[in-house]
């Protein structure tokens, strides 16, 4: 399904649009289609930062070593 939408560009905005469509050879819209699907993968996709070396067992307790409880009086 086709969907168009209307964009207000500034003049900054305009001509970086013009010179990617001059030096792509691409149509506007091809642009902005590649430039939202560039925002999709940099921004949407992104996944909660993991600790690395946290490890998740089969019992459900979570490692040890980033528990706060058990990091009380560590090096006491």
């Amino acid at each position: 399904m086709r969907f168009a939408i209307q964009a207000r560009l500034d003049d900054r905005s305009r001509k970086r649009l013009a010179v990617l469509v001059r030096e792509l050879g691409w149509t506007p819209s091809r642009v902005v289609r590649e430039g939202l699907r560039v925002l999709e993968a940099s921004h949407l996709r992104r996944k909660k930062p993991a600790i690395i070396g946290l490890g998740k067992f089969e019992s459900g307790v979570p490692d040890l070593g980033s528990n706060k409880k058990h990091l009380r009086n560590l090096g006491r």
